[in-house]
Parts: C-alpha cells; structure tokens; sequence
C-alpha cells in the first residue's frame, strides 16, 4: 500500500476541488436607490454556518456509513463524524434520510444543507462544494463465492446490477470509455435504489454481479465472509468528501478544520476501530 501521506498529497493535488466564492451581504440601500438583490432575505445562506443546523443527507440503506441500528436509531460511520463535528462547532443536527436520486432537490431546496453519505468526489466537482477527501475509496464488483466468475472478461454475458445514480453505475455508464466497454459486454446493467437488495438479488441468484463501493463491499464480505468474493480488479479509485451546495464554503472550511482536529486528537482512529469488524480501516483515512 502507498505511503498514506505521499497519496494524500498526490490526490489532493489533482482533485480539482470546486471553491466558489460566497456573495457577500452589504447593508441596507439608502432611499431611492435599487436594492441589492444579495440583500434579499431569501438568499440568505442555507449553510451551518449560516443556519448553527448541519442537516445532514445521507441513504439510511448505506452501512457502514449510513443506516438504522438494532435499536431502530440512525447510526454509521459518516453520521458519527458529522455528529461530532455539529457537536465541536455548537450546531445542531439533523439527520434526514433521503431517495438518493433526489439529493440535488433537496440540497437547492435546503431541506439538507450536506450530503455525508460515502459520498465520491470525483466526477461531481462541478455540482457541488466538496470539503476536502477524507477517506480513500474505489469502485469493485462482488459476485457469489461459487459462481466461478474470477475477473471482468468472466462478466461477459451477466448480469450486474449497480445503485442509481452512484460512482460505480457512472463509471460502467460511460464516465470511463474502459469500464463503459467492460459494461457493452453485460447481459444488462441494472440499477437499484440502495445496495442491502442488491446483495440480497446476488445471493438469491437474481443477479451475477454488484458494481459498488469498496467500503460497502468490505461490509457485505464481513458479514457473509463465505457468502462472496470480490474481484481483484479496480473499476475505480476515488475519494469520499462531503458534499455541499455550491458556493457554501464557509461551512467546507469549518468542516475540513474540524476533521483534521478530530483526527489529531485520536478520535478518528477509535472510530475506525469501532467500525473495523464493518469494513473500516483508518489506513483509507487521507485528511491530514
């Protein structure tokens, strides 16, 4: 494995993070003049820092790092960091579970004003207002364990299915000209909404293949070990981030510096550990 600093450093300097600069709200006009529309109540920021409410979006069908406990309580890896992180800056939190193809509505809308959610980066640059990456991820295809399926010219004629709208379903959709020719040789492409009934369609036979995140792979394969296998092949490899809406960087600034204290201070580390029966290892973690 790559020394995590010198990867860090390597990916940082070609993510092309989005930045756009916050309007600024000036005082009120004096009499006869227009006023300016960034004055406008209804243009206030949505934002933490505007609102002191981080609403977090996250796919409550996402382990391990978005979803329901055995207590019926929302838990994950993601929704712990932003509660740490609401909890640091004196915000409270919300956390609102969400279709995942109706993120960028609510995200206008400030129904959410964060997606923390395994989100990746990459590809989305244009669309949001990223903190910077904190965990490394890849995109991989888990098939069953007696399927006789051993690499990718092996999923010629299956079918595999991919949640909507997610990294691995754009990579195999035509991001990369590569893995869009890998796809061009699938029986078919499916897509669903989250990945528990993905897996569940792989294990009954439904389906050949999942495309998913290598995180949400090491979660299945840790809980059926004997069940799956995953192939050694990347489609992918990327970085998960915390997306905002474009223009919020007050609240991306807050964020990252708050990250790097928790990771400082050892809480990060405890909380991999926490979640390492689950497929998380501080190893991926790249913020520094």
């Amino acid at each position: 494995m790559l020394d995590r600093r010198s990867f860090v450093l390597t990916s940082l300097a070609t993510a092309g993070l989005a930045a756009t600069t916050l309007v600024g709200c000036g005082g009120a006009p004096a009499a006869g003049e227009d006023a300016d529309p960034s004055t406008d109540e209804t243009t206030a920021g949505t934002g933490a820092v505007d609102t002191g409410t981080l609403i977090v979006g996250f796919d409550s069908s996402y382990p391990p790092y978005g979803y329901v406990g055995d207590d019926g309580e929302y838990t994950g890896f993601d929704l712990e960091l932003a509660q740490e992180v609401a909890s640091r800056n004196d915000w409270e939190v919300q956390l609102e579970p969400i279709d995942w193809d109706a993120k960028d509505t609510m995200l206008d809308s400030g129904a959410i004003n964060c997606i923390w959610n395994g989100f990746t980066m990459e590809g989305r640059e244009d669309d949001y207002t990223f903190s910077e990456p904190y965990m490394i991820n890849g995109q991989v295809v888990v098939v069953r364990a007696d399927s006789g399926i051993a690499s990718f010219d092996d999923l010629a004629g299956k079918t595999v299915i991919t949640q909507v709208d997610s990294a691995a379903y754009n990579v195999l959709a035509g991001e990369d000209a590569t893995q869009a020719e890998l796809a061009a040789t699938f029986d078919s492409l499916e897509t669903i909404g989250e990945y528990n009934t993905a897996f569940m369609q792989l294990e009954s036979g439904a389906v050949d293949a999942v495309a998913c995140d290598l995180s949400i792979a090491a979660y299945q394969l840790a809980a059926k070990p004997d069940a799956y296998v995953q192939l050694d092949e990347f489609l992918s490899e990327e970085h998960y981030a915390v997306g905002f809406k474009k223009g919020d960087d007050a609240t991306a600034d807050v964020v990252n510096e708050t990250l790097r204290a928790m990771d400082e201070d050892g809480f990060v580390a405890e909380l991999c550990d926490k979640y390492a029966a689950d497929g998380i290892s501080y190893d991926n973690w790249c913020l520094e």
